[in-house]
C-alpha cells in the first residue's frame, strides 16, 4: 500500500457497525472454501523505511508467536510477512544478514509449528536506498544481475523450509520506466530457479500492483518465462476512488457494493485470457463505515469464485489507531474478521464465540476518543 492514514471511529457509527454485522451473519452461514487461500499480512518488519537498517524493537519488529498463534486459531493458513531488502541485504552485492535471516527464519518455524503457510515479500517498491537516497531497480547503482544474484542467494537460503507458499520478489514497483520492471523481474525469476526449482514465485504489477489498471500497466509481464511454469501474478486491489487504501473521502456517493468486484474484474480478466494464476496481495477495508462490509464480503466471493486467493492488509502490533487492521484490540476481535472468517479454514473454532467478541469490539472502538 503507497500510503496509509489512520481514522478513528465515532460511536453513531459503531452503533451501525453492530447492527450490519449481526444481520449479515444471521443471513448466511460460516462457509469454508476448497480454492486459492485466503490469507493476511502481518506487517511491521518492513517499518521504520526512514531509518535503514535500523534498530530491532524501535525502527521495525517482527511477528511474535502470539500473533501467529491467535490468527491461526480464527483458521489463517496463509501469512504474508512484508521485509525490507535493505535490511536482508545491507549493501548491493554483500552477504545476507546474519540477524535478519535469524528473525525470518524463526518466523517461518513459528509458522510451521501451527500449520500456517508463509510468503516472503520485499517491501521496495522497485527501489533501494543507498545512504538515504532511493536507486530504482536498473540503475548503475542497483543493477539488473544484483537484484538476481540476491534473490539467488535470499532463495537459496530459505529453500529448506516446506511452509514457503511463494516468493514475493518485489512489492508494488512504480515508475521505473519502460521495460524495466519485466527485465529485472525476469531476472529475479533466473536467480531463483538456479537454486529452488520448487517454490512459487510471485510478480507483482507495475503502478502500485493496481487491479484496476492491469492491463494497461502490467499486461507485458505475460511474458515473463519460468523454466518451472510457476508464477503467480499479484495485484493489489483498494475500493476507494484513488485505489491507494487510505480512504481519505470515506464511503463518497460513487461508490456502490460491488466496487470492490469492478475495480478487480480487469485482473480477472486479464489472468483469464492469458491463462495465468492469480494472487490479490492487499485488499482491506476501514472498521468506520459499515457500508464497506459488503463491499469486502462481495469482493471476497467474487475472487474465490475465480479460483484467486489473497492476503488482508494488514494486521501487526504496531498499527494501533490504523483503520484497516485487523489486529486484536486489547485481546478483542476486529469487525473486519467476521467476514474474513467465512473464507478462511473451516476448522477454525472461532466461529461460535464471534458475536460476544465483534460486539465487545465495537463498542470498544466506539468509545475511543
Amino acid at each position: 500500500m503507497n500510503a496509509i492514514k489512520n481514522i478513528r471511529i465515532a460511536i453513531p457509527t459503531a452503533a451501525i457497525l453492530c447492527c450490519l454485522f449481526l444481520n449479515q451473519v444471521n443471513a448466511a452461514a460460516f462457509i469454508g472454501y476448497e480454492n486459492a487461500a485466503i490469507g493476511i499480512t502481518i506487517n511491521g518488519a518492513e517499518f521504520g523505511n526512514q531509518n535503514l537498517p535500523g534498530i530491532y524493537r524501535r525502527d521495525y519488529i517482527y511477528p511474535t508467536e502470539q500473533e501467529v498463534r491467535y490468527f491461526a486459531g480464527k483458521g489463517v493458513q496463509l501469512i504474508q510477512l512484508p521485509i525490507r531488502w535493505e535490511r536482508v541485504q545491507q549493501k548491493i552485492g554483500g552477504g545476507l544478514d546474519a540477524n535478519q535471516m535469524m528473525l525470518i527464519n524463526n518466523f517461518i518455524k513459528t509458522c510451521k509449528n501451527y500449520r500456517v503457510d508463509v510468503i516472503i515479500s520485499i517491501q521496495n517498491y522497485g527501489r533501494y536506498k543507498i545512504n538515504g537516497i532511493e536507486y530504482v531497480l536498473g540503475s548503475k547503482q542497483v543493477p539488473y544481475n544484483q537484484f538476481r544474484e540476491f534473490w539467488k542467494s535470499f532463495a537459496a537460503a530459505l529453500k529448506q523450509h516446506e511452509n514457503i507458499y511463494g516468493f514475493n520478489i518485489m512489492a508494488e514497483p512504480y515508475n521505473m520506466g519502460e521495460g524495466v520492471w519485466e527485465n529485472a523481474a525476469q531476472e529475479a525469476i533466473y536467480g531463483i530457479r538456479e537454486v529452488d526449482q520448487l517454490n512459487t514465485i510471485i510478480i507483482n504489477g507495475n503502478n502500485y500492483a493496481c487491479a484496476q489498471k492491469w492491463e494497461e500497466y502490467s499486461d507485458g509481464l505475460k511474458y515473463l518465462e519460468d523454466p518451472n511454469n510457476n508464477l503467480l501474478f499479484d495485484a493489489h486491489c483498494y475500493f476507494d476512488n484513488d485505489c491507494s487504501g487510505t480512504y481519505a473521502n470515506g464511503y463518497s456517493s460513487d461508490i456502490t457494493a460491488q466496487i470492490g468486484v469492478e475495480k478487480v474484474a480487469p485482473f480477472i480478466n486479464w489472468l483469464k485470457a492469458n491463462n495465468k494464476r492469480g494472487y490479490v496481495g492487499e485488499f482491506g477495508v476501514p472498521k468506520n463505515d459499515a457500508r464497506w462490509i459488503p463491499v469486502l464480503e462481495n469482493f471476497l466471493s467474487y475472487i474465490q469464485k475465480n479460483n484467486v486467493g489473497g492476503c488482508y492488509w494488514g494486521a501487526g502490533q504496531w498499527w494501533k489507531g490504523y483503520s484497516l487492521s485487523i489486529e486484536p484490540l486489547q485481546g478483542v476481535d476486529q469487525p473486519q474478521m467476521l467476514v474474513l472468517n467465512r473464507y478462511l479454514n473451516e476448522k477454525s473454532n472461532w466461529a461460535s464465540n464471534n458475536m460476544k467478541n465483534v460486539k465487545a469490539n465495537i463498542a470498544m472502538i466506539g468509545s475511543e476518543k
